[in-house]
């Protein structure tokens, strides 16, 4: 039968991390607009590999179930690539919130039931989750266990109005939810990591070196360890190692990945410290 891997959010890196660990299998493409996921698709059989282009809203569950029972009716799921989310400059607080932390939650339950023995699953996240003040464990828990359906009902989620809060939230609980969800996906004999890139160069972080929070961002390329800005690629080789043999031990697990710009920023010259 077909292996396939399902790539959520067909842009930069969810196809550079397709492009290694998908060789032999089909690849399901899935975006929110279908221009992006057949743009993709163009791409990636001109570089050899089969695959499907659809849409999907990861914001809704019902379109999420059409995209499991599509990617099942090919093959058997061993990868899972969720991609897929807006940035503080793109959206509101409530679709920030909807989308990149209901709808990755909520993602990862329906692939948790329908992932095959041996698959792999990873979530891009980011060094955001990281700068938000630390959460109470009963909050952690929450976000790391709740069912998605009641996430946005939680208090301390419900009260964000702010994008950039609403932003870090999201990403905390991603990388809080692949803690929850690794207990869920192990009992399939499958596994499910995190990784939370920095600043990469991709069109979505074009918009933030260029929307109404440019100057932070520019600065904060400058001020990092690395000197630079990471690439799409970075981010793959990190992935194919973590969903590959060589990672059959790591499940549950968030990765940072930026330069060093979250190190700067809690214990560079210019942080604040009590």
């Amino acid at each position: 039968m077909t292996d396939v891997t399902v790539v959520v959010g067909a842009g930069s890196i969810g196809q550079a991390i397709a492009r290694r660990v998908s060789s032999g299998r089909h690849m399901v493409l899935a975006d929110l607009k279908q221009e992006n996921a057949d743009k993709a698709a163009e791409a990636l059989e001109l570089a050899g590999f089969e695959n499907t282009a659809t849409t999907v809203d990861v914001s809704d569950r019902k379109s999420v179930q059409e995209l499991v029972k599509l990617a099942s009716g090919i093959g058997d799921v061993k990868a899972l690539i969720q991609a897929a989310g807006v940035s503080p400059s793109q959206a509101s607080a409530e679709t920030i919130l909807k989308v990149d932390l209901y709808g990755t939650s909520m993602l990862l339950e329906e692939f948790g039931t329908a992932i095959a023995p041996g698959g792999s699953g990873i979530v891009i996240s980011s060094q955001s989750g990281y700068r938000m003040p630390a959460l109470t464990a009963e909050q952690d828990e929450q976000l790391a266990t709740k069912p998605a359906e009641e996430l946005l009902e939680l208090d301390f989620v419900k009260a964000i109005d702010d994008t950039l809060l609403a932003y870090q939230m999201s990403k905390r609980c991603n990388s809080l939810r692949v803690r929850g969800e690794a207990i869920n996906w192990g009992k399939h004999g499958a596994r499910i990591n995190a990784i939370s890139p920095g600043i990469i160069i991709t069109p979505l972080a074009h918009d933030e070196l260029n929307g109404e929070r440019a100057d932070f961002y520019r600065d904060m390329l400058a001020k990092m360890p690395a000197g630079r800005a990471g690439t799409p690629d970075e981010i793959a080789a990190l992935a194919a190692l973590i969903m590959g043999p060589e990672g059959g031990y790591i499940t549950g697990s968030d990765f940072l990945i930026d330069g060093g710009a979250t190190a700067n920023f809690f214990y560079g010259p210019d942080a604040k410290r009590s």
